[in-house]
């Protein structure tokens, strides 16, 4: 049996636990290609227009799928519990896929994660097992397994980032979702040019997500959204580290336009350059003013050598 799994959206914070719990119940994982301009369009497509650029990825990364697996894994995400809700988004996303593609004669298999509703982790792909006639412990060692490699994973991410946290040069704290950050053709080429510039590039998912999830207070006290407040936990803990902020958001999500607005205003002693995505092409734009602010931040260090 194939399990397709769209890479896009929470792919780029779940990929681990995803694919090896597949893998450990003995299923073939087929994960979409790497973002390029038809699945741009293609997204655009089969979105509406009030969508977030990330959410219509989403989409052109399922029409890749179509044909290709026997199921397309769309988990609804809706909280964590006291760690904090996600965008609402995440939690109508296998709904709005099942109806979106209903005429395209593929197959939609999801899991309940609301932590509200005593539904956790553990209880959701427990459960999920049960649709492909596994047992519940069965779901149980997978997803305990999977567990240990995505918190593994983290970990060696965490290691590299500390590697460049020891190098001389400009760092810049890239902040922004982790399907922002790690899209290859939206993210990806930001920190590319940051790098083209002599930059040293850090990126605020490369952290102990538990940990910076008690941090965000010391920046602001009410961040209702959980992956936002990590973002905020993150930029406190690598102040004192990196000379700027860029903060990466996609057009018109809701809740980094208000969060964006709030860091601007709370920290005020670093050089901070906000950069709102479109699925307009090019990155000309986007370039000269990574470059802009590469040179304001050595002007900066330079006057107070």
């Amino acid at each position: 049996m194939k399990i397709g799994i769209p890479r896009a959206l929470l792919y780029h914070r779940y990929d681990v636990l995803w694919t090896t719990y597949f893998r450990e119940l003995g299923f073939e994982v087929i994960v979409s290609p790497v973002t390029n301009k038809t699945i741009l369009e293609d997204g655009d497509r089969y979105s509406i227009d009030e969508n977030c650029l990330s959410s219509k990825l989403f989409f052109g990364h399922v029409s890749a799928l179509i044909g290709k697996c026997d199921y397309i894994f769309v988990p609804r995400i809706a909280n964590y519990g006291n760690e904090g809700v996600l965008c609402s988004r995440f939690e109508a996303l296998y709904d709005i896929a099942v109806n979106t593609f209903r005429d395209k004669g593929t197959e939609f298999i999801t899991c309940d994660v609301d932590v509200q509703q005593k539904k956790p982790e553990l209880v959701a792909f427990s459960n999920l097992a049960l649709q492909f006639g596994k047992t519940y412990s069965e779901g149980a060692r997978a997803y305990e397994a999977a567990k240990q490699a995505a918190q593994e994973a983290q970990q060696k991410k965490i290691e590299a980032q500390e590697a460049l946290l020891a190098q001389d040069g400009i760092k810049i704290l890239v902040v922004g979702h982790s399907y922002n950050l790690h899209d290859t053709y939206i993210g990806k080429p930001i920190v590319s040019a940051l790098q083209k510039l002599d930059a040293i590039p850090l990126l605020a998912d490369a952290v102990n997500l538990d940990a910076v999830r008690t941090r965000y207070t010391n920046i602001c006290k009410d961040v209702p959204w959980m992956v936002n407040r990590e973002l905020v936990g993150a930029i406190d803990q690598y102040h004192d580290d990196v000379d700027g902020i860029i903060l990466i958001t996609a057009f018109p999500c809701g809740p980094d336009s208000m969060l964006n607005e709030m860091i601007i205003r709370r920290v005020k002693d670093k050089p901070i350059l906000n950069l709102l995505l479109d699925s307009q092409d090019g990155n000309a734009g986007i370039e000269t003013r990574l470059e802009s602010f590469v040179d304001i931040i050595r002007f900066r260090k330079g006057a107070q050598v």
